[in-house]
């Protein structure tokens, strides 16, 4: 199963390197160096690059493929989604640690039992995870990612249990 774990904002300098927006938990292994990813273009086309550098520049991930060699061409991959195969990502140890593709789809119900939405993505801010609930109204909602707030996260039961605090939860 693929899972996107960037997306590419711009183009950064003139030799081809990109400015990525990072969409997984683990850049490190997601971008380590000859890593391949699949990227899935604005036209729909898809097509292999593979990691030959990156860094970190100003709270961004710069990123450089072997395939892209010029501005021009990483000027054509601006909002290109870079996706990842979970079969590569390691089986995490602790219970308490999941892969962003682990939570997204799951059902999200309050601690009696009512559904209030699905979990969408996870958002990685830098004050923390934010769970991106869609609920049953269609709208969306974000829900810190931390333990007093989801209490319980069951992958094989395929649920979060929320318990927000008042007015977290409450329609604008």
């Amino acid at each position: 199963m693929d899972v996107v774990v960037g997306r590419v904002a711009k183009a950064h300098g003139i030799r081809g390197e990109l400015a990525v927006d990072v969409r997984t938990d683990s850049p490190e292994a997601r971008f380590a160096l000859g890593s391949v990813l699949a990227a899935k273009l604005r036209d729909g086309t898809s097509r292999d690059l593979t990691v030959a550098a990156a860094r970190y520049h100003s709270g961004r991930l710069l990123v450089r493929f072997e395939e892209v060699l010029t501005r021009d061409v990483a000027e054509l991959l601006r909002g290109t989604l870079l996706l990842g195969s979970t079969d590569a990502l390691p089986p995490t140890d602790d219970p308490d640690e999941f892969y962003d593709h682990q939570l997204e789809g799951l059902a999200a119900e309050l601690a009696d039992g009512t559904r209030i939405g699905t979990v969408k993505e996870i958002v990685h801010g830098p004050g923390g995870e934010l769970l991106v609930l869609v609920r049953e109204d269609g709208s969306e909602a974000l829900v810190p990612f931390v333990r007093q707030i989801v209490p319980t996260v069951d992958v094989a039961g395929g649920r979060v249990v929320v318990d927000p605090p008042e007015g977290l939860l409450d329609a604008d």
